[in-house]
């Protein structure tokens, strides 16, 4: 459906609701309650994704086989903790476009960036900076200048960052080629957000991927914002690595376990420099513990393991992936693109120079994420969104993040959003 298709009226909206056939999905999620009993308009899908239902089961089920069978757990439950990581590679590499062996979920997405940074990051006297973009999201630049310090290297040296243009708010592809061409030979490390956090920007990974390295620069993409909202193709694309969180977009739970992309071209080698763990080990000849005490690694993404499974923290993730893997992710991108489409459709009908919509309008250019710069009173607009049952967030200095989600959100909650924020313009 394209912008000319669209109406205004709400009826119109009541009649996408009916045409999506992912509707049901919505039913399957604890949405917040107003005050009044109603449901708010969750647009904060982007920051924490909401619990599916059959979360409380699949965690409840796991406290069952603790008390029950306690050590014995680990091969004897319905689902064996030993082997409990395993059972996420599948459905995880569907979303991001991988091969199962190319994908582990282990840590927290910071540590992962700094776990892939040993292995990706290996400066020379000639070719030892990064190169990242701005804004980009604080933990991974201070996860960068601090690896770099680790290092001995000066951040104000050995880092590269790419900024938008003078009075621009997003990135332009062609700077970022302009600064490959100028810096490539020095450029160890291009480490990009898929989809940037504060503007909702999604950059053309393959395309950057495939300039970087023509320069001879490893590529890694953190996928916070990217993983369950934007098609990924991360082996197709020939990206080294990536890291994404869980708990945003794909509904995994606060602070739940990352995950991490590593090329089968990479994955394979055992040689290659990282730290090192009992879980990453061999596990024919993990529990032969202290009689081999060399680090054997296994030849996949597990190889970058260190210790086991979080099993509580990774069971809620179970299942929000079943619903992820039911509804597929080209039906959830096709909504996703209609939804958001329509959103900023509605938003635009009232032009005001109050509200800027910041996210880039063009179809590869952006997931959910719609950031709306605020040009008058943001914490107060804010704040009102919040009043009338709205739950987005806010950005420093001035930006408003909503994030209509395709598996829960609705076409008639964009008609309210829209409504509501026009009845800000002349106050």
């Amino acid at each position: 459906m394209t912008t000319l298709d669209f109406q205004p009226d709400e009826a119109f909206a009541h009649k996408l609701d009916e045409a999506d056939p992912l509707r049901a999905f919505r039913g399957r999620f604890h949405i917040p309650l107003q005050d009044s009993g109603e449901p708010v308009i969750y647009y904060c899908g982007n920051s924490l994704g909401l619990m599916p239902k059959a979360a409380r089961e699949v965690v409840t089920q796991e406290l069952e086989d603790w008390a029950k069978l306690a050590v014995d757990g680990h091969f004897k439950g319905k689902t064996p903790w030993y082997t409990y990581h395993e059972v996420f590679r599948e459905p995880m590499a569907k979303i991001v476009g991988g091969l199962p062996h190319e994908v582990v979920m282990m840590n927290t997405l910071t540590v992962n960036l700094h776990l892939m940074m040993v292995t990706f990051y290996q400066p020379t006297d000639t070719r030892d900076k990064i190169l990242m973009e701005a804004p980009a999201f604080p933990s991974d630049t201070y996860a960068i200048k601090t690896h770099l310090q680790t290092r001995g290297l000066n951040p104000s040296d050995a880092l590269l960052v790419i900024q938008p243009r003078a009075g621009e708010e997003t990135i332009r592809s062609e700077d970022i080629e302009a600064m490959l061409d100028e810096q490539g030979d020095s450029i160890a490390l291009v480490l990009l957000a898929g989809v940037n956090f504060y503007t909702g920007q999604c950059l053309d990974m393959k395309g950057m991927t495939e300039l970087a390295h023509c320069r001879g620069c490893k590529v890694g993409f953190d996928l916070a914002h990217a993983a369950g909202n934007v098609p990924l193709k991360l082996h197709d694309w020939n990206v080294d690595f990536a890291c994404w969180c869980t708990y945003k977009y794909l509904n995994g739970g606060p602070g739940s376990v990352a995950g991490c992309f590593i090329h089968e071209t990479h994955a394979k080698n055992i040689d290659l420099p990282r730290y090192g763990g009992w879980w990453g080990n061999d596990p024919e000849t993990r529990f032969k513990m202290h009689t081999i005490p060399e680090f054997i690694a296994r030849p996949d993404a597990d190889g970058w393991q260190i210790s086991n499974p979080p099993v509580l923290s990774l069971a809620p993730l179970q299942a929000s992936l079943a619903l992820f893997n039911e509804a597929g992710m080209d039906r959830l991108c096709e909504k996703s693109l209609t939804l958001t489409g329509y959103l900023r459709w509605l938003i635009e009908q009232h032009r005001s120079e109050i509200f800027e919509i910041i996210t880039p309008p063009e179809v590869a250019s952006h997931g959910c994420q719609l950031s709306i710069l605020v040009h008058d009173h943001p914490r107060k607009r804010h704040e009102a969104l919040r009043a009338a049952g709205v739950i987005c967030d806010f950005r420093e200095p001035n930006v408003i993040r909503v994030a209509p989600t395709p598996l829960y959100n609705t076409f008639h909650e964009a008609w309210t959003f829209a409504d509501i924020l026009s009845r800000q313009i002349g106050e």
